[in-house]
């Protein structure tokens, strides 16, 4: 038994040795008005050039939540990209959507937290600048819709589960009931102007974005599917009208239509609540990362 328990052991170490990822916290990672936390997941086998994922949590989550909630580090491992796990400072564990410096590039809040730790790892890991991705749910994807309009420079892509579009819940509050409970509406160029508006004369490409929501989801109203729909449209200057419908796809329920050939596309899942089923890797199609 002691020279088993010996071997076994041994054979840990080497197992130890032979895969040293691991998801760990990163402190110092430049400027952070919200004192967001920062965690990564680098895996042993890091592609040249590796494209960075920020994966962002639910409100009363966490980034360990995260983690260990989403497929993401195992795909990681992999495909070789490098995965960011924000956490909100926050009592409620909610992300900042709503005051006026995250609604505006590199004006604070947490959207400016999360753009350091991008940085921070580009930097350090050689990463690669043209792949840097956003995926998060509930809150998270709110934050989704704010990274990305206020970095366009920074993200190529995003993939929102059931989120409201950018600058909805703009405000003084951090919770906004009419936003919530799909009381506003906009026109396409009205959600499309306060995305331009956070990055005043910018001119670069624009991120694609991906949208899921669940049609009975009691927390932040459907309603929010079809405006965000008309955001990234007008904003990628491509027609409110789907240029593709499919029934039944990722999921037996759910209805996908693509806008503009695809650098809009939106998921209904029909008869979910907020707490909708969430599949990473549609994310990760969508990034061509898959």
């Amino acid at each position: 038994m002691h020279l088993i328990t010996t071997l076994l052991t041994g054979l840990g170490a080497l197992a130890g040795l032979a895969s040293a990822a691991a998801f760990t916290e990163v402190t110092g990672f430049g400027t952070n008005p919200s004192n967001a936390k920062m965690y990564i997941y680098v895996p042993d086998k890091l592609a040249a050039k590796p494209a960075v994922v920020v994966g962002i949590h639910w409100c009363h989550g966490t980034a360990t939540d995260y983690y260990r909630g989403t497929n993401l580090a195992s795909r990681a491992d992999s495909l070789g990209f490098i995965v960011i796990y924000p956490s909100a400072s926050t009592s409620d564990g909610c992300w900042d959507v709503s005051s006026a410096a995250t609604l505006k590039h590199l004006g604070g809040g947490d959207s400016l937290a999360i753009h350091s730790m991008v940085q921070y790892t580009l930097s350090k890991y050689s990463a690669d600048a043209s792949r840097v991705f956003a995926i998060g749910t509930s809150s998270g994807a709110m934050m989704t819709n704010v990274l990305l309009g206020a970095y366009p420079d920074v993200f190529a892509a995003g993939s929102a589960w059931a989120g409201v579009p950018f600058g909805c819940f703009a405000g003084s509050n951090t919770w906004n009931s009419d936003c919530a409970s799909g009381l506003i509406n906009k026109t396409p160029a009205q959600w499309g102007d306060l995305v331009r508006a956070a990055y005043a004369g910018y001119s670069g490409r624009r991120p694609k974005m991906q949208l899921f929501h669940g049609t009975s989801d009691e927390t932040l109203n459907f309603n929010n599917f079809g405006e965000e729909i008309e955001q990234w449209t007008n904003v990628l200057g491509v027609s409110a009208s789907p240029s593709s419908t499919e029934s039944g796809v990722p999921q037996s329920g759910w209805t996908r239509t693509r806008y503009g050939g695809g650098v809009v596309e939106a998921v209904r899942e029909e008869g979910q609540t907020h707490n909708l089923v969430v599949l990473p890797d549609e994310g990760l199609r969508f990034f061509g990362l898959m």
